[in-house]
């Protein structure tokens, strides 16, 4: 419980990280940290302490949509002590003259406002970098504020630089602090095993070890490691699978097929330019050779009446409707399954290059957005992923 006098704000007891966040004497502190730490809760200590001792301060996200809760854990903790509530503005006013707004970072410009006492930055490393210095810092000089920076760290951008800060003994306003999710005493170690053995190597470092990774968002490792295989001949009593990604125009169709068993890939095909009709009877002639016991093919679009077609024909064919949650699942999986040494790749040019240039970007809500690089292609690489997906979801 957070008081100053006779008003008073519940939360739970800090553990000892939370702890040494709100004690740390210095004006800007800089917190990188794995997901379930607990930011978030220490975070709106500082704040709420701060209103109660009749400061400004403002709880600053990447969107608005991303503060709901604390919106609602605010007004919660603070009760009946607020002698004002804007559900419009998002402004709780306290009878000591404090103050706590929510804001927005999406739109910077508009992030104009009177003198802070404190501003916690939610997220940061997800907010642009001129948020800090050219439209919050200037805030905080008239009341001589301090800054309470919140994040999982993504690569080495501009939270990286304010962590050094932070850890310079030649900057001594600066602190910095850094806890893994393994910090939170509720977080257990069976827990993080199950993660750790679901999740690949670069998101786990980053989201749960709380590391600063400078890899421009690589999402695939071991490439050439892997590629090793060569186009082979079907064997009797093998069972294959294959996966498809439709293109046309600009964009190419890509086939991939795998051994189940062993998880080599034994065959791929790529091609573009050529009609619907024509693309079918090319996966059918591929499929006559290798005898898929499944077929996972992107729905989306046009996929979905060449799905049918194929269907019609007797080729086991199931749809895969690509959303980034689904598409998300499909690329970690394979990610996962080279750092594992699970799959051997055909030593492919094309499909070495897709994998090597393939990256990941984190959104501010959560999440990440895999994709080819602007004016790339990633055909193979889906191909693979969906091939992958049928060997390892056992649905055949």
């Amino acid at each position: 419980m957070l008081n100053t006098n006779t008003l008073t704000a519940r939360f739970m007891m800090p553990h000892p990280g939370q702890k040494r966040i709100l004690t740390a004497p210095q004006t800007y502190r800089v917190v990188a940290c794995g997901r379930r730490f607990g930011k978030t809760t220490a975070g709106q200590m500082a704040l709420v302490q701060t209103a109660l001792m009749g400061g400004a301060g403002w709880w600053l996200s990447p969107t608005y949509g991303m503060a709901n809760q604390v919106w609602r854990d605010l007004k919660a903790a603070l009760g009946r002590a607020a002698t004002n509530i804007s559900e419009s503005e998002r402004r709780i006013e306290l009878p000591t003259g404090g103050s706590i707004s929510i804001r927005s970072a999406h739109n910077p410009d508009l992030l104009r406002g009177a003198g802070l006492d404190l501003a916690v930055l939610d997220e940061a490393a997800f907010m642009e970098g001129r948020v800090w210095p050219s439209v919050v810092r200037p805030m905080l000089l008239d009341r001589g504020g301090g800054a309470l920076f919140l994040s999982t760290p993504f690569g080495r951008n501009w939270f990286w630089e304010l962590f050094k800060l932070g850890i310079d003994p030649q900057e001594p306003r600066w602190a910095s602090f850094h806890f893994p999710s393994d910090a939170n005493p509720a977080i257990t170690a069976d827990d993080l095993a199950d993660i750790r053995r679901t999740t690949p190597e670069r998101i786990y470092r980053e989201e749960y070890l709380a590391q600063f990774i400078d890899d421009a968002g690589q999402v695939f490792r071991d490439i050439h490691r892997a590629a090793t295989a060569q186009p082979a001949h079907p064997i009797d009593g093998r069972r294959y699978v294959a996966g498809v990604d439709w293109g046309r125009e600009h964009d190419y169709t890509a086939i991939a097929v795998i051994d189940a068993a062993t998880g080599v890939m034994v065959a791929l095909d790529r091609f573009t330019g050529i009609g619907w009709a024509v693309q079918r009877g090319r996966l059918k002639a591929l499929c006559d050779r290798w005898r898929p016991a499944v077929i996972w093919a992107e729905a989306n679009s046009i996929g979905a009446v060449n799905i049918e077609a194929l269907q019609a024909e007797g080729l086991p064919v199931r749809p895969f409707h690509t959303t980034a949650r689904s598409k998300a699942h499909i690329i970690e999986g394979l990610a996962l399954a080279l750092e594992r040494e699970e799959i051997t790749l055909l030593d492919d040019d094309v499909l070495k290059g897709e994998l090597a240039g393939y990256t990941l970007e984190r959104m501010a809500g959560g999440g990440y957005r895999y994709n080819a690089p602007s004016g790339g292609h990633d055909d193979t690489v889906i191909a693979l992923a969906l091939a992958w997906y049928a060997a390892r979801s056992g649905g055949f």
